[in-house]
């Protein structure tokens, strides 16, 4: 039995900044995956990717994170570029990976199943409903707002919002995201949106703006801690999740307390190059020195 099930595609990310041009391993997947290593949690990636970047659950195995892996005819290719603004990114496709099974699951049993679609069809609703039969369910809904056309994505709606987001305990979205998943004029309206769907907890990230959280009973603005320097914010969003869900699934803390532990782990990230790679005790200095 696992405290966390993080199910997604590892991808093979270009990453073009102002500082030049990376090439790494990436994705909800991955982040996540490095971000809850070093924490006190029981923890499974569900993945699925081509043979030729099977180096990738290598990498994550050797940092002893535990991989269930199933082969695909493609690993899904991401082109990220920055330019002076990390808050804002344009985004290629370069090639999709097979979708997601019920069958890669089956023997898999956890509190909580975090889905991180990079893609609209990662996920069908039939396998949302079913495997929220199994345990708590969080979602990051970024890649059922994606939209490729000739390799570029643009941001759209996901037509099949209603009949899955009933089966998600966990929402996760940024304020971007939200607008075009609610179709609502603020973020209030957009959160209530969701809440009136079923979700029970609304998690609303603003990059350097911060976070908001919303439940049916209490709405919580939670600040973000700004580190001295800013060097790479690739997979903060899966990071704050990372730290979101530690908190509420391991620990049982509040809401605010999560949200407050998640964004002290996405800025202390943002740090340095590649997933987070620090400890829980990391964290908590960090927000020690930005609170003193």
């Amino acid at each position: 039995m696992f405290d966390i099930c993080c199910v997604g595609h590892i991808t093979s990310d270009k990453i073009v900044n102002t500082r030049g041009t990376m090439h790494m391993p990436g994705g909800t997947a991955l982040y996540f995956s490095c971000a809850v290593n070093k924490l006190d949690v029981k923890y499974v990636l569900v993945t699925a990717l081509a043979d030729a970047e099977m180096e990738y659950v290598s990498y994550l195995r050797d940092k002893n994170i535990e991989v269930r892996v199933q082969p695909s005819k493609h690993t899904v290719v991401f082109e990220n570029i920055y330019g002076e603004n990390q808050d804002e990114r344009t985004q290629n496709v370069l090639a999709i990976a097979d979708a997601f099974t019920m069958d890669q699951l089956q023997d898999v049993e956890a509190g909580v199943y975090h889905l991180g679609p990079l893609l609209a069809g990662d996920f069908s609703t039939d396998f949302i409903k079913t495997l929220s039969a199994k345990g708590r369910m969080a979602l990051d809904v970024q890649g059922y707002l994606r939209k490729v056309v000739n390799q570029k994505v643009y941001l759209t709606d996901w037509p099949e919002k209603k009949n899955a987001l009933q089966y998600i305990d966990i929402v996760k979205a940024d304020v971007a995201e939200l607008a075009a998943l609610s179709g609502r004029d603020t973020v209030e309206d957009g959160a209530k949106f969701l809440l009136d769907l079923g979700v029970k907890e609304a998690v609303i990230t603003n990059g350097s703006l911060g976070s908001m959280i919303y439940t049916a009973e209490s709405y919580h603005r939670i600040p973000a801690y700004h580190p001295e320097l800013v060097v790479d914010a690739t997979g903060c969003g899966d990071t704050y999740m990372a730290g979101y869900l530690f908190k509420r699934i391991k620990h049982g803390a509040t809401v605010k307390e999560s949200g407050e532990f998640a964004a002290a782990m996405a800025g202390l990230k943002t740090m340095s190059p590649g997933p987070f790679v620090g400890s829980e005790e990391d964290v908590m200095h960090f927000m020690r020195q930005r609170t003193n």
